[in-house]
């Protein structure tokens, strides 16, 4: 039986090992207390008077053990037995309120681990009872406030709601007031009310609260021994306070003494004890806090050690998790920020998923855990460029903002955040509002932090940086202010010795240096200067942010040698930013804008000094930051813009038109990641606006020069008024116009570029670098409008602005030489008005030295060599020394073996040397004219759509330049120049088409492949933009070719000597039309020079009345004329018109044409021995659409006519079809469904056809199987076609000259891009398909040369419309000569057979005009 006192002893006996526990934290103690105190509740029986003393004993004991152990059981034990011991408790009872306040305590430590608010509410309903049964003089009233402040803050930490806090602080405020000041718990009270103080202080940044909660701690650290288990605590809670105080005045005592306070509370916490995870992570906080400060890497690796150790001592579930991830994920934020490495931030987001999945019990800690996520999105956004880390970036924002209340300290960081994400926003789409509204989240940010806040400086910044958008994007001065001021007011509230006042020195140089280039105020630039220096002194070397500020520096030390020239600035600046490279770690995300930042300051030495290394380095080091930022990043438009900024240079430098198409598509990529309405567009279309212009210039597509001008337009429009871009833009503008006005001779453009360079002058200091770029372009525009108007004032003021603008510039500049070159040109303008001498002389002196300081092979050279061989040309034709003559020829020639940007420039440049010397040194005559002609090839680029080019034969009036060189070298006898001017003169064009099909035998396979590959590519291509990129590579790949020994003409224009091989099969006659003379040239044979026919009686009017005659009688016979296009091939004579007086006017003109042209070609002949046979006739000019070989009056010759002496060349070479004979006969007797454009004879055409071919050899489409696609697949199988359709004509646009086929057309430019290799002979039974366009001196842009430059070696066409009824008449002659005697044809039989279908077709008595159309081209 058990002794009625034994559990009385036992419960003694626990209480004594408990209190040795709560002493030495003996766990042995402990297990001895709680095993006797349950003995003891065990041995009482139900109804005993202590039945409840000892549950509540046991359940303090097993508490105890829970705060040890974290075992949940204890806890939960405890729970039950505290609630049992306060149910077996009547409420009058002493011991009741006792018994409530352990229960209440034991709900807040169950809330510690469940978070869940009932938990809290409980607490504080039994605190709130055991409060109330205290007397207000008991010794426990005291705890029982504590108690209940500590279950108040909790819930406040769950709401947000400020009177719980406030009613937290009163507890424990009166709990302070009751305990005796040497009550050995009274530093417990102490730090619960410091804990309240410092909670209001987080909420309302309240300095008096966080310097009672200091205080009080302090306090509390005094009183408490060393040895007194809850040091730690006390430790852990003033190392929180200091920190909270560090922050807000960044003073480095109270950060070291964190630091102190932290490490000993760590050190003092034994490894399984609960709380040791709090206070490691307050430890790392500390060391975060002092990486921020000093920046030492090791700072930031213990801080991230301490954090993710005490995040392994919290477990899965715990609410203080979220926490604890979030600590880890700064951590690892901040490494990202130092070394770059996404996978840090990657880390550090998903850390924060983490704690905003799990959530926390306390809403601040949720709150900032979405803060800490959208501030990494934003992150990982700025790195990526994806927009959805922006969107979300937004969402995690504002679901912060909706989880904190508004008075609380940390919504101003959270609004903030949200503002930077708008901003963020703001940058990539460019939209207003969404500037607009992150500027009203930092204004609001800026008013919720309290003035003496050490962080309001931070915020201060936010909204500088937003006014600073904004008055980049509207040009408002009052936002610059704005940024201006805020900016200087964050760095005054900064003290000297915080750690971000270099940052902030930073953000106060980037205001003054936007102020600078708004104003041009030197005094600003050198303020940037000074904080930028500044910041770079404050930052230690090892520092993450010295390479941000050193490149700030080297930013504003690049606008001081843009102000002032001086090269010393610009190598500091070199040095500067290789000293950042070095600093800055491989992958890291600042690696690619310091390497942008590199290439910018080479590429201004490259252009002040003009050494190559220089560019190459500039697009070395632009080329690596592209290559470093990814596809989809917000920075990329940026970065393609400089790289295309250095290719333009490149090009500009040497010429290479690869280098100007790699410019312009990168900078069309950049313009297309950048959106419409961005802020940085109107830069993107400026540079596109520049180098439209620049391929317009060297090419001279007008598509070019009016996409310059709309990019310009749009540049400027998208630009408001006062912004420091606007003066570039207006230039780029001026620019276009310009070449506008050059092109079209408009008034108002040169007006508008004057208008335009004037005001760029005027928006520009007079001290800046770039005020003598502007002031030379003003002055070019006022020389322009001099030599329009000849108005004295526009000569004298550009001289003026020529010389301004050079004495603005020192020397070794890059841009000296055009200055040089301008006020050259002002001096000559001079000269040449006044006469006088000196003028002329200073003129020579000037271009001297421009061509002296310009590198060879720079393209400005060439103008400049231009400039002064022009100048001695004018000074010899001033004093006739021989001398300047000769020197004049130097310079040219010089200069028309350079690379130049404005190939039409040096053709017209060349034509004037030629036209000059002509009189005077005739060698010197023909070399000009040899070197124009050279120019051709880059007139009429390949790349170029071919009614492109033959817009350039009109405007740079290449015909009449033919015609001119032809005669020229016909006067000094020079026959095969002139044969090879002539021939590069009419066939360039068409040439450039049969190039594309050219052989390539000799050279490497691989180039072979290639080059092919390229032509086929080229000449199928139908977009400007691929020819363009294919005709690039093909020419650098011609360029290869013509390195290799025995290929160094490979595909040039081919001399006389090969040109002759043309004439194996009879002489070939070219005629020349001039106003001087007219004129024949006959190439006789492969083995004989060229021979002159003297055509006395022909004068260029008289050709012209002969062409008129010839319209006039087609007219009045009622036969299609070439303006016309009627869809028929009948035709009949006008009704009343005298048949009689057709017949003799054809007959009068046919003798003419006999007595005057062809019969004086036939007596050079005769002298030559050659008295019958084939002969070819080239005419030109005013001689062709004149009927040459209808007017002989016997049948001696053969007569064919050639497009080209090339074309024929390439005919006689090309094999015949290896395939088997096959004619593929075309008969389009109407052209839709209900029979419109009706033609009578040609199913009568194609049966006499088909009665005389071979059946094996013949297949045919007539009505409606004659549909575009199955002729064009049959023309791609046959080796002979007949196409009896309709066909018409264009004028205009010569390409687009068709036949008309069933439910559709076959246009020449389709034609021409077809490839007809088997192809032998076409006969073209259609209207005019052997009739090109006067205007175009290459005349083989007709459908029979079309048929031929795709592949045919002949072809049969007409000169106007032939009568339907004469298509059977002589398709049967022709193809029973072709086919008799079961021959196979042969291409070089068609002109026999053609000129025996006519001779038959004379011998029916058909009048002139139904036989002579008819003609033969080709072999």
């Amino acid at each position: 039986m058990e002794h009625p006192n034994r559990g009385s002893y036992l419960q003694n006996l626990a209480t004594s090992f408990r209190d040795r526990y709560k002493r030495l934290g003996t766990l042995e103690d402990l297990e001895l207390a709680v095993q006797h105190f349950q003995e003891a509740v065990d041995i009482t029986s139900e109804g005993h008077p202590t039945k409840a003393y000892k549950l509540h004993a046991l359940g303090l004991s097993l508490r105890d053990r829970y705060h040890t152990l974290s075992q949940v059981e204890d806890l939960q034990t405890a729970l039950t037995h505290f609630q049992k011991a306060v149910d077996l408790t009547p409420n009058d009872h002493p011991t009741k309120a006792h018994w409530l306040s352990s229960l209440a305590e034991a709900y807040s430590d169950q809330h510690e681990i469940s978070g869940d608010l009932n938990d809290i509410e409980a607490a504080l309903r039994h605190g709130y009872e055991a409060l109330n049964l205290t007397p207000e003089t008991h010794f426990q009233r005291p705890n029982r406030l504590q108690i209940l402040a500590v279950s108040l803050r909790d819930r406040y930490a769950m709401s947000g709601n400020i009177e719980d806090l406030e009613t937290a602080l009163s507890s424990d405020q009166q709990a302070v007031d009751l305990i005796e000041k040497d009550h050995p718990s009274r530093g417990m009270y102490l730090q619960s009310l410091a804990a309240s103080f410092l909670a209001r202080y987080q909420r309302l940044c309240n300095i008096e609260d966080l310097d009672a909660a200091v205080k009080l701690l302090q306090e509390v650290i005094d009183l408490t021994p060393e040895d007194h288990p809850d040091k730690p605590i006390y430790l852990d809670s003033l190392s929180v306070a200091l920190r909270d105080r560090y922050h807000r005045f960044g003073d480095l005592n109270d950060l070291e003494a964190t630091l102190k306070n932290s490490q000993e509370a760590v050190d003092l916490t034994p490894d399984d004890h609960p709380d040791r995870a709090s206070r490691l992570q307050n430890l790392a906080f500390s060391f975060g806090s002092r990486y921020h400060r000093l920046g030492a890497l090791n700072d930031l690796d213990i801080a991230l050690q301490h954090k993710q150790n005490a995040l392994k001592l919290v477990p899965i579930g715990h609410p203080d998790r979220a926490s604890h991830s979030q600590g880890v994920a700064n951590s690892f934020r901040d490494r990202y920020e130092r070394l770059g490495s996404l996978d840090d931030l990657e880390a550090a987001m998903q850390h924060l998923q983490e704690a905003v999945t799990i959530g926390s019990r306390d809403y601040s800690v949720t709150s900032s855990s979405f803060h800490a996520l959208a501030v990494s999105f934003n992150d990982r956004y700025k790195r990526l460029g994806n927009m959805e880390d922006l969107e979300i970036a937004l969402k995690h924002n504002q679901k912060a903002l909706e989880l904190i209340p508004e008075d609380h300290g940390d919504r101003a960081s959270c609004v903030q955040s949200l503002a930077v994400t708008f901003g963020l926003l703001y940058n990539r789409l460019g939209k207003l509002e969404d500037l607009e509204v992150a500027l009203q989240n930092h204004q609001t940010a800026v008013d919720l932090i309290p003035s003496d806040h050490a962080e309001r400086p931070r915020y201060l910044l936010g909204l500088a940086a937003s006014f600073g958008d904004r008055y980049n994007r509207l040009g408002n001065i009052e936002d610059l202010e704005n940024a201006l001021k805020n900016y200087q007011h964050a760095v005054k509230l900064t003290p000297e010795d915080h750690p971000d006042r270099a940052n902030r020195l930073h953000s106060l140089a980037l205001s003054f240096r936007d102020q600078y280039k708004r104003f041009g105020n030197p005094e600003d630039l050198q303020a940037a200067l000074h904080n930028d220096q500044q910041a770079v002194d404050l930052t230690p070397k090892e520092h993450p942010n010295r390479p941000m500020h050193l490149q700030s520096l080297a930013a504003s030390l690049l606008d001081q040698y843009r102000r002032l020239g001086n090269l010393d600035h610009l190598e500091t600046v070199l040095l500067v930013m290789k000293e950042v490279l070095d600093l800055t770690p491989e992958g890291h995300p600042s690696i690619a804008d310091h390497f942008q930042s590199l290439a910018t300051c080479f590429g201004y030495k490259y252009n002040r000094m003009g050494n190559i290394e220089d560019l190459e380095a500039a697009l070395r080091y632009q080329h690596k930051a592209v290559d470093l930022i990814p596809t989809d990043h917000l920075n990329r438009p940026d970065h393609l813009k400089s790289l295309a900024v250095y290719f333009r240079d490149q090009y500009e430098r040497e010429g290479n038109l690869a280098d100007l198409e790699a410019a312009l598509q990168t900078f069309q990529e950049a313009a297309s990641l950048t959106p419409k309405d961005h802020p940085n567009r109107a830069s993107c279309l400026q540079s596109l606006a520049i180098c439209f212009a620049n391929r317009y210039q060297r090419l001279g597509n007008s598509e070019d020069l009016e996409a310059a001008l709309q990019s310009s337009q749009k540049a400027l429009d998208a630009t408001p008024k006062g912004h420091p871009d606007r003066a570039e833009y207006l230039q780029s503008l001026s620019a276009s116009l310009t070449d506008r006005y050059k092109r079209l001779g408009d008034l108002e453009d040169l007006d508008g570029a004057l208008k335009n360079d004037q005001e760029a002058v005027d928006l520009t200091p007079k001290d800046h670098l770039d005020y003598a770029f502007r002031l030379l372009n003003l002055a070019t525009s006022f020389r322009d409008r001099y030599c329009r108007l000849y108005t004295l004032e526009d000569l004298k003021t550009a001289g003026q602005y020529f010389q301004e603008a050079l004495d603005l510039i020192p020397p070794g500049h890059s841009l000296r030489p055009k200055c040089l070159g301008g006020l050259a040109v002002s001096f000559l303008d001079r000269s040449e008005k006044y006469g006088k001498l000196e003028d002329l002389e200073a003129a020579l002196k000037y271009f001297k030295d421009a061509v002296d300081i310009t590198p060879d092979g720079h393209p400005h050279r060439v103008e400049f060599l231009q400039g002064l061989a022009r100048t001695f040309s004018n000074r010899y034709s001033r004093l006739q020394n021989p001398q300047d003559l000769e020197a004049a020829n130097i310079y040219f020639t010089e200069s028309f073996g350079a690379t130049t940007f404005t190939p039409d420039t040096s053709w017209e440049v060349a034509l004037f040397w030629a036209s000059f010397s002509e009189t005077l040194q005739p060698k010197y005559c023909v070399a000009a004219l040899s070197a124009a002609f050279h120019f051709l090839p880059e007139l009429l680029w390949i790349g170029h759509s071919i009614p492109i080019r033959h817009d350039a034969i009109l405007r740079l009036n290449i015909g009449q330049a033919t015609s001119d060189a032809t005669k020229s070298c016909i006067k000094f006898a020079n026959l095969t120049a002139a044969v090879e001017m002539m021939e590069q003169g009419l066939a360039t064009v068409f040439q450039q088409t049969l190039e594309l099909k050219a052989e390539v035998l000799g050279i490497h396979s691989h180039q072979t492949e290639r080059f092919k590959e390229l032509s086929l590519k080229l000449y199928n291509s139908r977009s400007a933009e691929v020819s363009m990129n294919i005709a690039n590579e093909r020419s650098n790949l011609l360029k290869e070719i013509r390195q290799q020994p025995g290929f160094e003409n490979f595909l040039l224009p081919r001399p006389y000597t090969l040109l002759r091989e043309a004439s194996k099969r009879g002489p070939i006659v070219i005629l020349n039309s001039h106003k001087d003379s007219c004129d024949g040239i006959i190439i006789l044979s492969p083995t004989l020079e060229p021979v002159h026919v003297v055509l006395p009686n022909v004068t260029l009017e008289r050709l012209e009345s002969q062409r008129i005659l010839l319209k006039q009688l087609l007219r009045y016979c009622n036969i299609r004329g070439r303006e016309d296009s009627p869809s028929t091939r009948l035709f009949g004579h006008k009704e009343l018109f005298n048949f009689k007086n057709s017949e003799e006017h054809f007959s009068n003109m046919l003798t003419w044409l006999w007595s005057n042209v062809v019969g004086p070609v036939y007596e050079v002949l005769k002298l030559h021995n050659i008295y019958k046979g084939r002969l070819w006739w080239l005419p030109t000019g005013a001689f062709t659409a004149l009927p040459l070989h209808a007017c002989p009056p016997n049948d001696d010759f053969i007569h064919s006519y050639t497009p080209t002496i090339g074309s024929l060349l390439e005919a006689n070479a090309r094999h015949a079809s290896k395939i088997e004979h096959r004619l593929s006969v075309v008969g389009v007797t109407h052209t839709n469904h209900v029979g419109a454009n009706h033609l009578q004879g040609v199913q009568q055409e194609i049966q006499k056809i088909l009665t005389v071919v071979p059946n094996p050899y013949v297949e045919c489409l007539k009505g409606h199987q004659a549909t575009v696609e199955a002729v064009k697949l049959c023309l791609q199988d046959c080796s002979w076609a007949h196409l009896a359709c309709h066909g018409i004509q264009n004028l205009i646009q010569p390409t687009k000259s068709h036949l008309l086929l069933y439910e559709g057309s076959l246009e020449l430019e389709t034609i021409l891009q077809m490839s007809l290799s088997n192809a032998q002979v076409v006969f073209l039974a259609a209207c005019q398909t052997a009739k090109g366009d006067g205007e175009l001196v290459n005349e083989s842009f007709h459908l029979g040369g079309g048929f031929i430059a795709a592949g045919f070696r002949g072809a049969i066409g007409t000169l106007w419309s032939m009568n339907d009824k004469d298509g059977p008449l002589v398709a049967s002659v022709f193809y029973s000569h072709l086919f008799q005697d079961g021959r196979l044809p042969q291409a070089s039989d068609a002109a026999e057979a053609l000129h025996l279908a006519i001779k038959t077709l004379r011998q029916e008595g058909v009048p002139y005009e139904r036989w002579i159309p008819f003609i033969h081209m080709g072999v």
